[in-house]
């Protein structure tokens, strides 16, 4: 049986790093801040040490939050590797990087203990948000993987574990595809983005809610599913360039609500004001969907297939 995670080290501490941090300290690790502005931090949590220079004893786990490039990351990993060269249990500690678009292959490509490296990907505001992902890297062990995703519900999240190294982990990659057919329709005259988001917040988002995709389809019969995958799936959009329209309205400055222009026209909003609504309203929701709908009714809930 794998030994606990019990020590843990944020290498970076930006808004993400700091929720993360919080949430581990909150649990109980021994919680370590690494940050080249150590002496300057603020709103550090309860319980969670600062240091400018990685602690002599190797911590467990470490969890980097630096730029998302891969050479400032893989000096990162080097730095590590070079800190805590030990090849017995406890003497390294696991790599993880928080990494939500970086393809884990390429960052690991330079490691001498690729191994011990893995994805570990939180939602904003880490401290709040319920899932993070874990994913494997090209060498790591399921049983490492698994390890980390037991400290993570220790935490109190809900991790899902991907055993398979792939670019953009699962949420994000359900959430392109999604947007990607999305802005084609939009680009093509068919709907406009008030009307896929109505779509999307009254009928499609609801039913993710409470039964997901595919157990949705389940209740919904595979043969129905199967028979508009033929008519639908052909012509759906499939190129594998990302979206001229988006990529226009980004040079022309057009970036959403903190330029008061996206898809929609934001001028004279609160931007403060219009976070902290979406961040309340999002926290309202997930603690109903937490215990405001109750337990699933006997009968109702089903087992997984083994493949």
């Amino acid at each position: 049986m794998s030994t606990p995670i019990k020590t843990v080290l944020i290498y970076g501490y930006g808004v993400m790093g700091r929720g993360v941090a919080k949430t581990f300290a909150d649990a109980g690790f021994a919680t370590l801040v690494k940050s080249s502005r150590a002496g300057k931090l603020e709103g550090l949590p309860a319980k969670t040490s600062v240091v400018e220079q990685l602690p002599k004893e190797a911590p467990d786990l470490v969890i980097e939050f630096v730029p998302e490039e891969v050479p400032v990351k893989q000096a990162v990993y080097a730095e590590l590797e070079a800190a805590y060269p030990g090849n017995a249990p406890g003497e390294a500690p696991l790599i993880a990087t928080g990494t939500s678009g970086l393809d884990l292959v390429e960052l690991a490509r330079k490691m001498k203990r690729p191994e011990r490296f893995l994805g570990v990907h939180y939602f904003m505001p880490a401290d709040t948000a319920p899932v993070v992902e874990v994913m494997a890297g090209l060498a790591t062990s399921r049983a490492e993987v698994d390890r980390v995703a037991a400290a993570l519900r220790r935490t109190g999240k809900e991790p899902v574990v991907l055993y398979k190294p792939i670019v953009g982990f699962l949420v994000n990659r359900l959430q392109h595809a999604i947007l990607h057919e999305a802005y084609y329709l939009i680009e093509a005259g068919v709907a406009s983005a008030e009307d896929i988001d109505h779509a999307a917040r009254r009928m499609l988002a609801p039913r993710m809610c409470l039964n997901g995709l595919i157990q949705q389809k389940d209740i919904s019969g595979l043969k129905i599913h199967a028979d508009a995958q033929e008519s639908i799936v052909p012509k759906l959009f499939h190129n594998a360039t990302p979206n001229p329209m988006l990529q226009t309205m980004v040079a022309l400055g057009r970036t959403g609500l903190s330029a008061g222009k996206g898809f929609y026209d934001w001028s004279g909003c609160d931007v403060e004001a219009v976070h902290r609504q979406a961040s309340t309203q999002l926290a309202k929701l997930l603690e109903f969907l937490r215990s405001g709908i109750g337990p699933p009714a006997p009968g109702t809930r089903p087992k997984a297939v083994s493949r």
